[in-house]
């Protein structure tokens, strides 16, 4: 047990490799450990399509049943659509069975409280591990009753009820699920929109027969760059495993970064509450602040990471938050993040201003990124420090590992949660200064970096 708990209580979610690290007794343990912390009346319980999600659905509902806790089970679901059941039904907990984008031999759970606020290691997990491993459960007065309710009519209403669908045009759009939750809740959203879908790998498989569903990675969009190709779509759509991520391609199959993404759907909710603040991560091109101002709205700089950027929001009141990741937050979402409902604030952009989505882009999109390079280091802080002497006539910050920007070019170096890596971005003006500046970055790492392997 001792083993187990050590891997999978992680940063911000539960996961490990099943049955190995991750088990039906575990999960079982973590049900009852999840209700002694939170004190919950009612909690929503949903899963993903992993081949291992139904037996530790079974489990982990079990232990809230048997701590005295009423369940509902909602069944196959997005994460997103489990963080809306929470919080539209007002519920005092939620429980998602799933492992994400990981391979199909891992699975875990993302644990929430009411309004749908996400629980990390310094909010509830490290409690609940604590709890699993003392083992010492109460029997409460009464046993916890279990009913069953289909909720994804209702998310797709919510969805909806971000724009305004009579304004969408007839795009043809390429929609990679691969194999995941996707499969299931684009056709419930786009389905009610008058866009005609060419679906890929819809069919939920957590075998994941086709790739991997992180389509961060560029070998796990070729799929859906084909379909675009094949088919003269006017985009793409690709879903991470649990579906709460998106990625949009634009008409030529060119992925859309991120951070391009935060700056159209920030440019689509100023349009309709001018003034209001957004929050985006450290590592977006300055391109999305650029664009939040440019449209009347106040950008917040926030570290990397959920926990920070729904705090930044919950704090500012901001409408919206975005990261390079995928990750999309909404305010009239309880803070949540959302793929789908980014992708539908972005078709209804599209719709409104009559443009393709490389036309969108363009205007904003004027700089050049190196996308993140992660290097093994095992002293960080002595890389870091020896960048900040090197780079000290640029304009220094801390607030996430260590940037530094001039007027034509920035860099972040930040140390890595889970590993001995140094995790780097940069940016420029032109491709030639990136190239120049990066590799001036990295020879800087390099050098200190060998100098620890050589002592």
């Amino acid at each position: 047990m001792a083993r187990a708990i050590t891997n999978v209580f992680k940063a911000y979610d539960i996961r490990g490799i099943y049955p190995d690290e991750l088990d039906e007794e575990l999960a079982y343990r973590i049900g009852r450990a999840f209700a002694l912390f939170l004190r919950p009346r009612q909690v929503v319980v949903g899963r993903d399509m992993r081949v291992s999600s139904p037996a530790l659905a079974d489990a982990i509902i079990r232990g809230l049943l048997d701590q005295g806790v009423d369940v509902t089970n909602v069944g196959l679901v997005s994460t997103d659509a489990l963080y809306f059941a929470v919080g539209n039904y007002r519920f005092d907990g939620g429980v998602m069975v799933t492992a994400s984008h990981n391979p199909p031999e891992y699975n875990g759970f993302k644990l929430c409280r009411e309004e749908a606020q996400a629980l990390s290691l310094d909010t509830g997990i490290a409690e609940i591990r604590d709890l699993v491993v003392q083992g010492d459960f109460p029997e409460p007065e009464r046993r916890g009753t279990l009913t069953e309710r289909d909720i994804l009519d209702d998310f797709a209403q919510h969805v909806l009820s971000f724009i305004d669908p009579n304004v969408i045009k007839p795009f043809t759009i390429a929609v990679d699920a691969g194999n995941g939750m996707g499969g299931l809740i684009a056709p419930k959203v786009l389905g009610r929109l008058p866009v005609r879908i060419i679906p890929l790998y819809f069919e939920l498989d957590g075998r994941f027969p086709n790739h991997v569903p992180n389509p961060i990675e560029p070998e796990n969009v070729r799929d859906v760059q084909r379909a675009i190709r094949e088919h003269g779509a006017d985009m793409g759509i690709a879903f991470d495993g649990d579906a709460d991520r998106m990625f949009i391609l634009d008409e030529q199959a060119r992925l859309v970064g991120g951070d391009m993404v935060t700056a159209l759907v920030a440019k689509a909710l100023l349009q309709k509450h001018p003034g209001a603040k957004i929050v985006y991560n450290l590592i977006c091109s300055r391109a999305v602040p650029e664009t939040i101002r440019q449209y009347g709205g106040i950008p917040i700089r926030s570290r990397v990471g959920h926990s920070f950027i729904k705090a930044l929001m919950r704090q500012h009141d901001a409408i919206f938050g975005g990261e390079h990741s995928g990750h999309f937050y909404f305010r009239d979402n309880w803070y949540a993040d959302s793929g789908i409902i980014a992708a539908v604030t972005v078709l209804e952009l599209l719709s409104r201003e009559g443009v393709t989505v490389s036309q969108a882009i363009a205007p904003i999109d004027r700089y050049y990124r190196s996308g993140e390079i992660n290097v093994e280091a095992r002293d960080v802080t002595a890389v870091l420090q020896a960048l900040e002497e090197h780079f000290r006539d640029g304009q220094i910050d801390h607030l996430d590992g260590l940037t530094v920007e001039y007027p034509d070019w920035w860099f972040n170096a930040r140390p890595s949660n889970t590993q001995p890596l140094l995790r780097i971005n940069v940016e420029a003006t032109t491709p030639e200064l990136l190239q120049q500046k990066a590799r001036e970055v990295l020879d800087i790492v390099q050098r200190v970096t060998g100098d620890q392997s050589r002592a």
